[in-house]
């Protein structure tokens, strides 16, 4: 299994969760492949649950063909250990997140029929927290 995404280094350490209001400033076209998966809704997307829609990608589409994910996790996301009491700071970094908002391509596809371009996508749909659709250019 290849190792999880996550920036080599950081500024710092953790960071504040932020707003997820508004739509995507850009990435919202597809550049590279012919077919892509497009978020409808804004969302925290762990380095995890990228990498399970990238295995569900290549594994549907059987190695032809080209993935490009477009997404990457760079927010810390912290945690406290359970059953602890409040205060006493932040939690520990836990795991890495890519904000998505609304209009983002976080996976595109190129070199396969639409069919199974469709599937591959739709399966790897199920993989993310939040509402995606099937984008496709019009040749």
């Amino acid at each position: 299994m290849s190792p999880m995404l996550m920036p080599k280094r950081v500024k710092h350490r953790k960071e504040q969760r932020g707003r997820m209001s508004g739509i995507s400033k850009g990435g919202t076209r597809l550049t590279f492949g012919e077919y892509g998966l497009q978020a409808v809704e804004c969302g925290w997307i762990t380095s995890k649950q990228i990498e399970a829609a990238r295995v569900a990608l290549t594994r549907h589409i059987k190695r032809g063909g080209k993935v490009w994910i477009n997404v990457f996790p760079h927010k810390p996301a912290t945690k406290k250990p359970a059953e602890t009491r409040q205060g006493g700071g932040k939690g520990a970094p836990e795991y890495w997140v890519a904000v998505v908002k609304p209009g983002k391509i976080m996976f595109e596809i190129s070199g396969v029929h639409m069919d199974i371009a469709k599937e591959a996508v739709r399966l790897a749909s199920h993989k993310m927290p939040i509402k995606t659709k099937f984008v496709y250019e019009v040749q």
